[in-house]
């Protein structure tokens, strides 16, 4: 396994590249929106990530190359591609009219990936997006975590016209999205998949969905479909490709109401349908969690990636988040902590596996 950190459009940057090779990382995983807080519309509620900088052009052949050559400058590789920009797939979340011309533009994207051979597209084919965390002093030693609790207010609202994947991505809409089903939303999803899972084989590129985080069965209104092991499962046999594939993430699936998070990562490996993996901890599960240090939640790190490492994973690993801790650069504190826990975990795997093929070899 492989050791990679992800960055928010806003954080790309030279020095950043260079902490998570300083952290060991071999890799980067970059999201495709920069969210920006100011000036946001009335609609916005307390929970809104931004808004985005887009105006619904896809990254060019020329942005991607500046970010990989500066990724590769710090001793990194660019492993990933994640978080499409609402301004980007809105119609083909939707099925709005201009859902054929998004899609082309991710064709685009795809094809662009593959000339560059970034091998990786995570996505979250969701309306309401991740929706309804808290920040709160609740991880070890009163550091900033994450929390979600159903209940809220909010929580059974129609979600407003011109926000996805809790993104405004058109602060002049008015009204709210349109009702839809869930089987309507897996329609859509398989016509995504199968519009482009075609291109992306061909390009080497893979296609990794990410489960619903929070997963509940319906938030703001819309339908969740991939808030259970089992749906995970159905989007992998929907569409059987080599670029249908997961981004694997331990903390969400640890979330979930039901289903042996251990059982998951052993089975979906031994498929070979793990394209990457997030990693961070969590403590509860719906209706009620908080993230926490990677090393003092409720999932078995070590275990997990024990478990990956024999099923034959071999693919990249990030913390997608980690608390903040009380310092000048907390971001960078609580990744760098979580950075050296995994690669601790990773190089205790690779020597054990060293000493048993020597010591297979001598008999």
């Amino acid at each position: 396994m492989k050791l990679g950190l992800g960055f928010h459009r806003g954080m790309i940057s030279r020095e950043n590249f260079r902490f998570a090779r300083q952290a060991g990382c071999t890799h980067a995983v970059v999201h495709l929106v920069e969210r920006l807080r100011e000036d946001l519309p009335a609609f916005a509620d307390e929970f809104c990530f931004g808004r985005t900088r887009a105006a619904g052009a896809v990254w060019g052949l020329e942005e991607l190359e500046g970010v990989k050559r500066l990724a590769n400058d710090e001793g990194l590789e660019l492993e990933a591609l994640e978080n499409i920009d609402p301004s980007f797939w809105s119609d083909i979340l939707l099925d709005g009219p201009r859902k054929m011309q998004q899609l082309e533009g991710i064709k685009g994207l795809i094809r662009d990936m593959g000339r560059l051979r970034i091998p990786i597209l995570g996505y979250n084919f969701s309306l309401a997006g991740v929706w309804g965390r808290t920040l709160a002093p609740i991880a070890r030693g009163a550091a900033l975590a994450p929390a979600f609790a159903e209940g809220h207010p909010l929580q059974d609202q129609p979600l407003p016209s011109g926000q996805l994947n809790n993104i405004v991505y058109d602060a002049d809409a008015r009204g709210h999205i349109a009702p839809v089903t869930r089987a309507e939303l897996w329609s859509r999803l398989i016509e995504f998949l199968k519009e482009l899972a075609p291109v992306a084989e061909n390009e080497g590129v893979r296609l990794a969905a990410h489960p619903d985080d929070p997963p509940v069965p319906a938030l703001r209104q819309t339908p969740r479909m991939l808030h259970e092991i089992r749906h995970l499962d159905r989007l992998l046999d929907l569409v059987p490709s080599r670029a249908n594939a997961l981004e694997f993430c331990a903390g969400t699936i640890q979330e979930m109401a039901g289903g042996d998070l251990y059982e998951a990562a052993a089975r979906f490996a031994d498929r070979g349908a793990i394209a990457y993996v997030h990693c961070r901890n969590v403590v509860g599960k719906v209706p009620a969690y908080h993230e926490t240090f990677i090393d003092d939640g409720d999932l078995d790190v070590p275990r997990l990636l024990g478990l990956l490492h024999r099923h034959g994973f071999d693919g990249v690993v990030i913390p997608d988040h980690a608390p903040q801790m009380t310092c000048d650069a907390p971001w960078h504190a609580g990744m760098a902590h979580a950075l050296g826990f995994l690669r601790a975990a990773i190089m205790s795997l690779d020597r054990a596996a060293v000493r048993a093929g020597v010591c297979g070899g001598t008999g």
